[in-house]
């Protein structure tokens, strides 16, 4: 077998590969005389057929059957023997011609295809004790405790009919039907809707206005849907919603003891606190555990800087642009209300395609050289959240991991790249830093006072790919939504007057 190298240009390779028709042959012989002793063929006796009979009439498949598993095989063994990877799987040409095929088949030609590809970098390890990070650490207080549990105790809330005015924190049992120029819109109507004034459920200024209400009332009240309300034929717009109060509830008083912890399913007020203290310092650890992983992230962006395969910096950007277009268009959007242009948006996000590609390379390289491993308990774990995920599915979820090439890969990246940086933070340098709450989830995107709106607008890139990579991965599939998202687009699914 010959291995001509005809292309080496940045990361862009093309192989020849030439296998003498003689060496074909011979592989075909020996496969020949293995059946030999296996073909029943009417005429010849067991192990009597002759194997120039077994070529004439098995010859020309079982050379399609070598081709084909040389084509399937050999390309990794030589890119192996090469010492290089291919970023994504090589492409192979071979003759497209009936006359030249028919004569690989019969071994009267050399077989010839091309492999052309791009190798992965050669990525040389920067040490990794100068990075420092700060982790913020936030001491849940035991008001925040039972703050919580009041909240949650919202839902084991009972209410008692009342015969007065509505006020904040009441139950409203109504009818109402929405209209938008006098005409009704889908979603804008519900009977026996349950509504607590003050849940801030229903858009602004629908709950103000039934504050006074009673039992027996009717009456129309008037709101103008917000800008960014995710149904683009409601947003913006003044409607009217005619209502019927069918009953007015006042709550019941929620007092945190052993019979409020046993409604909601737990043995004693102690267990709910500690449940909850848990669920509270879960929920700021993960905050944590993204602020950390940016700042990793962004330092290592600032360490390795190397030509990244274009391959996979196509298929990043396309998984990003086609959220980005899904994004505006669920949300009635376009790139001019987002302050940028099509061309500025494919600018900005092909360089967070890039820079995604460049830090999951890197973190592979670091997991390979630390012995970073994903274990099968760890698999099975990942692939069981995904049915979770999907219920009633679970046959086809099981049927696309088993067979789709790479979805498996999918599983393992996101558990490998966590382990990656769990190691990192056992290498660099990890200061902790006691902080509020409100100081930890505060947006740094918004908090550079003094930046004029141009530095603002150019640093947002950097800032949106490090969120991004720290909730996501460095190689993620979902990409930063565009600048202003619909805050109203969770309570969409709660009808169009919510």
């Amino acid at each position: 077998m010959q291995v001509i190298e005809t292309l080496a240009e940045g990361l862009k390779r093309e192989i020849k590969v030439v296998i003498p028709a003689k060496d074909m042959e011979q592989q075909m012989n020996e496969r020949l005389a293995d059946a030999k002793d296996k073909v029943r063929i009417n005429g010849f006796r067991p192990g009597k057929v002759p194997v120039a009979h077994l070529k004439k009439m098995y010859g020309k498949s079982i050379m399609a059957e070598l081709v084909n598993e040389i084509v399937r095989d050999r390309p990794s063994a030589i890119l192996s023997e090469r010492g290089e990877k291919s970023a994504t799987q090589p492409s192979i040409k071979m003759t497209e011609d009936e006359a030249e095929a028919e004569k690989i088949l019969s071994a009267e030609a050399d077989l010839e295809f091309t492999l052309s590809y791009e190798i992965i970098p050669p990525i040389e390890l920067q040490p990794t004790k100068g990075i420092k990070v700060t982790r913020e650490v936030v001491e849940v207080s035991e008001d925040e405790v039972n703050e919580q549990i009041e909240k949650i105790a919202e839902s084991a809330r009972s209410f008692e009919k009342k015969d007065g005015a509505a006020e904040n924190g009441d139950r409203v049992t109504m009818n109402y039907l929405g209209k938008v120029d006098g005409v009704a819109f889908d979603g804008g109507a519900a009977e026996d809707a349950d509504l607590v004034l003050g849940s801030n459920r229903f858009i602004p200024g629908f709950e103000d206005q039934l504050v006074g209400v009673k039992a027996g009332d009717e009456k129309t009240i008037t709101v103008t849907f917000p800008s960014e309300y995710p149904a683009a034929n409601l947003a913006g717009k003044e409607a009217t919603f005619d209502i019927t109060v069918k009953e007015v509830a006042a709550p019941s008083a929620i007092e945190l003891n052993d019979e409020l912890a046993s409604k909601l399913g737990v043995e004693s007020l102690e267990k709910l606190k500690e449940i909850v203290r848990g669920q509270i310092e879960g929920q700021y650890g993960n905050v944590t555990r993204q602020k950390v992983k940016r700042q990793i992230l962004d330092q290592l962006d600032e360490q390795y800087k190397f030509e990244t395969p274009a391959s996979l910096v196509d298929a990043e950007f396309e998984n990003i642009w086609r959220q980005i277009n899904t994004d505006l268009a669920q949300s009635g959007k376009t790139f001019a209300d987002e302050d940028t242009t099509e061309e500025e948006a494919r600018e900005e996000y092909r360089k967070l395609a890039e820079r995604r590609v460049r830090l999951g390379l890197v973190l592979s390289e670091l997991g390979e050289k630390a012995g970073v491993e994903v274990t099968e308990e760890e698999m099975q774990r990942a692939l069981y959240a995904q049915l979770q995920q999907f219920p009633g599915q679970q046959r086809e979820i099981l049927d696309y991991f088993r067979n789709t090439p790479g979805a498996a890969a999918s599983l393992r990246a996101p558990i490998f790249e966590e382990k990656v940086i769990d190691q990192l933070l056992s290498e660099i340098d990890v200061t902790d830093k006691t902080v509020s709450k409100e100081e930890l989830l505060a947006d740094d995107e918004e908090d550079a006072e003094g930046a004029s709106k141009a530095d603002k607008k150019k640093a947002a890139p950097k800032k949106k790919a490090a969120k991004a990579e720290a909730s996501e991965g460095a190689e993620g599939e979902e990409a930063p939504a565009p600048k202003k998202k619909a805050a109203a687009k969770k309570k969409a699914a709660e009808g169009d007057a919510e």
